[in-house]
């Protein structure tokens, strides 16, 4: 994942390597797909050993130990780039002068232009098949940035790259920059993603808890599944796919409570009518439809997986825990119960080989604490479905009365700060569902004379400008449904 400290793999081990020896139709990497009995890795990490801190790193010259054949990641690189030559010619690759590193790098949103970067003090902080992870420090601002590092096949465009150039969001990790490097073997070329550093990792908060055998606070759980569904609900306005959310990939800021998506290695903008593999996903996180072998799913597998993390912070430990493609289906029928053949059919109608014993569900009340709050338990029965269109829309799970209460005046995280930013809207973002709109604007962010247009009063943009809970609306880029 991007910009965070490693955790070290953990449960719910994404499912294959991620390298370009698997091909996806339309470009790119990926696992072959096919029916429950699909092989995955055990369920403490990737197949290809990938650290949780997601690909990058590195230097000019530096080594990419641990560095896998591709580092395009599972999302893998995204067709082939018709004339297009890496780096583009006339781009300098970098040069080391004593401790600082000086690189010519693009910027990575807006029109391309390429400037020298700076930046020093930089260690490994993760590898994996991918390539590296590297922590550094900008010479000009002094501000830390990971920097994934990933072996760049020339015949391809990278996806990763593609989408992160394109994502702009207060919940999805920035990218910085981006450059060339090459490579200790002739003809190596590497592409380093210069991302912003975010601390943690939503795994490593939940562990220290489980740890302490203590349960996280409640409005922790609030605070980051909101802003998950925030950054879902944006990606697939954008007609992004994640294809492995999990809380490796969930960075988080310990102080403040921010939340940012990372790792878009196995991201793809999903067309429909274009096949996609099923061999995706950390498989503890696995959306049943990938399991049963479906190529057009939707991005709807994303919310499953978010109502599994949920699950999980709100269990102590994975809720699906399986050991293979098989019996992570089993793990899901033991709560959700034995699919009918409609639900089936739903998740993939080219699947035949249905021959699992009739289970009943296991009621949601009696699969949590006694202490877990009703409208949590309500909400993971909405987000874990078995039918992919019944599944909650992103914004529609932000809307849920689980997070009510972040929408009232007043509400602090435990250590007396205010909560992070939560309600600056985007003009884009308050178009994905406008009829949610009034549920989503909390009503001491509302102009009396405005509601109807639900734009935030002056007093309340004053009110919350120094904790950032509103910008104005044009302060934010519109977004474009792209799919």
């Amino acid at each position: 994942m991007s910009g965070g400290a490693p955790s070290g793999g953990g449960p719910g081990g994404s499912g294959r390597a991620r390298t370009s020896s698997f091909a996806e139709p339309g470009g790119g990497g990926g696992g072959g797909g096919g029916g429950p009995g699909g092989s995955a890795s055990g369920p403490g990490g990737s197949a290809g050993g990938k650290a949780s801190v997601g690909a990058m790193g590195g230097g000019v010259g530096a080594s990419s130990s641990g560095g896998g054949p591709s580092g395009s990641g599972g999302g893998g690189s995204g067709g082939p780039s018709a004339g297009t030559s890496f780096p583009p010619p006339g781009v300098k690759l970098g040069r080391d002068s004593g401790k600082v590193t000086t690189v010519v790098a693009t910027l990575g949103q807006g029109p391309e232009r390429s400037q020298e970067v700076a930046y020093t003090d930089i260690k490994v902080i993760g590898n994996g098949s991918f390539g590296v992870v590297y922590q550094a420090r900008l010479a000009e601002t002094r501000e830390l940035v990971a920097i994934k590092k990933v072996l760049q096949d020339k015949r391809f465009k990278n996806r990763e790259l593609q989408i992160m150039r394109k994502l702009d969001h207060c919940n999805i990790v920035r990218l910085r920059y981006f450059f060339y490097s090459s490579g200790e073997k002739k003809d190596e070329l590497y592409l380093n993603l210069v991302l912003e550093y975010v601390p943690e990792t939503v795994y490593r908060v939940a562990r220290h808890f489980t740890k302490a055998k203590l349960t996280i606070p409640i409005i922790y759980v609030k605070v980051y599944m909101y802003q998950l569904f925030r950054s879902l609900a944006y990606i697939h306005s954008q007609g992004v796919c994640h294809r492995d959310i999990k809380p490796q990939n969930l960075l988080v800021d310990p102080d403040t409570a921010v939340l940012k998506l990372c790792d878009f290695g196995s991201a793809k903008q999903l067309v429909r009518g274009e096949p996609n593999v099923s061999y995706i996903c950390s498989r503890y996180y696995r959306a049943p439809e990938l399991i049963f072998g479906a190529t057009d799913y939707t991005s709807s597998i994303d919310v499953w997986s978010a109502g599994c993390v949920l699950a999980e912070l709100l269990l102590g430990q994975p809720i699906f825990p399986g050991d293979s493609g098989v019996d992570q289906l089993v793990e899901i029928i033991k709560v959700l119960g034995t699919p009918t053949r409609e639900q089936i059919r739903e998740m993939n109608p080219n699947y035949t080989e249905f021959k699992f014993p009739q289970i009943k569900a296991h009621p949601w009340t009696k699969v949590f604490k006694s202490r877990t709050p009703p409208e949590a338990i309500a909400l993971c029965s909405s987000l874990l479905e078995y039918t992919p269109s019944s599944r909650l829309s992103p914004l529609e799970a932000c809307a849920h009365s689980f997070f009510d209460e972040l929408r009232c005046h007043g509400t602090q995280l435990p250590n007396n700060r205010p909560l992070p930013p939560l309600f600056n809207f985007s003009p884009g973002e308050l178009s994905i569902q406008p009829s949610l709109n009034a549920i989503l604007i909390p009503p001491h962010l509302r102009s009396p004379a405005s509601t109807a247009t639900l734009t935030p009063s002056s007093q309340a943009l004053s009110e919350t400008q120094s904790s950032s809970e509103w910008q104005p609306a044009d302060a934010t880029a519109p977004l474009t449904n792209s799919s």
